[in-house]
């Protein structure tokens, strides 16, 4: 493909050697944290923190990635706190920073400055704490799945009917990954991925932006089992959906949220089983109760994902739905002693 003739950048030589020394750590849930800070409406809006440039007549309460603009110092302090706990890698607080996510809240013209400050944002808060113990980390840059799926059809009644197309997708994705790359990101992480189709589109957009940018960064790939099935929304079995996503040769490929990691193992050692990739796993900390809390505690959840590592299935760990920093640590300390997952075919090309 012509874009690998994109060269690298120096992100990738780098994660690639840490990733052959051990296991790497990726951050938990921001939607958490943010939610455990318990703002209203005004704080959203940037009283008390930062006044937003743009404006709307939708509430904003929710709207957890305008914080990057009204509430910079939290969100830079809970990538910190991710980052002190173990987190080698810290996703970008931008998983609905697209257009299409974000005409939900009449928020759109805000989107470059979403996914820009989202980058710098993070990057601050991970050369603070290199400062401190002199480890490397390395950003993330979240490009969630959208609210809307290219393979299904929302009304029952005309399933040939889509309510987004394949290029709407690949523009409202390109905008936002050129954001995160004119940030600072290191590497993209394309997650929660329910629609591959969905997906491809996002894949698509990143070749598009590495040619402008003249460089290449790293993709992360991440798809999201929705039930017992052991298939992702749109109908993919965890093999499937590799064979859907090889051509982008990431990173890493693996899957998180919708499941804790006892529900995941299964799925994740079929991926395990076929990818030439290294393999991420990030679970939820179980499954929520009546009131959408996560009841796991990181004593709970970190001896399941020490599974994945004992059993050599893995290459980065981290949290998801309900995970804090103290999931985290405790992750961190269970897998250190374990070898990462090994790749016969892996080189450096």
């Amino acid at each position: 493909m012509r874009a690998f003739n994109i060269p690298p950048t120096d992100s990738e030589a780098a994660l690639k050697r840490a990733a052959r020394e051990r296991i790497l750590i990726l951050d938990g849930a921001m939607g958490t944290q943010i939610q455990s800070l318990g703002l209203d409406e005004d704080a959203f809006l940037g009283h008390g923190g930062h006044s937003c440039a743009y404006h709307s007549d939708h509430p904003q309460k929710g709207n957890n990635d305008l914080l990057i603009l009204t509430q910079p110092d939290e969100i830079e302090r809970i990538h910190y706190d991710f980052a002190m706990a173990g987190a080698d890698i810290v996703e970008t607080n931008t998983f609905s920073s697209t257009t299409i996510a974000q005409a939900d809240y009449a928020m759109e013209e805000a989107v470059h400055d979403l996914n820009a400050q989202g980058a710098r944002i993070a990057r601050r808060a991970m050369d603070r704490a290199t400062a401190e113990d002199g480890k490397p980390r390395w950003v993330a840059g979240a490009v969630g799945p959208t609210n809307r799926t290219a393979s299904i059809s929302p009304d029952v009644n005309d399933p040939g009917y889509r309510a987004v197309t394949f290029d709407d997708l690949r523009r409202a994705y390109g905008q936002q990954i050129r954001g995160l790359i004119a940030g600072g990101a290191d590497l993209i992480l394309i997650e929660t991925i329910f629609d591959t189709l969905n997906a491809k589109a996002a894949i698509f957009a990143c070749f598009e932006a590495f040619a402008e940018h003249g460089k290449r960064l790293p993709v992360m790939i991440s798809g999201t089992i929705t039930d017992a099935s052991g298939r992702t929304l749109s109908g993919q079995t965890p093999t499937a959906f590799w064979h859907s996503v090889r051509h982008a040769r990431p990173f890493t490929v693996g899957l998180n949220c919708a499941l804790g990691a006892n529900a995941m193992r299964p799925h994740l050692k079929e991926l395990s089983d076929v990818a030439d990739a290294l393999i991420c796993a990030y679970p939820n900390a179980g499954l929520p109760n009546a009131f959408g809390e996560y009841d796991e505690g990181p004593d709970d959840t970190a001896p399941q994902v020490e599974e994945f590592a004992r059993e050599g299935l893995v290459n980065v760990v981290g949290g998801c739905c309900g995970t804090t920093p103290d999931h985290i640590r405790a992750i961190a300390e269970a897998v250190a002693k374990y070898e990462p997952r090994k790749l016969p075919s892996y080189t450096d090309a």
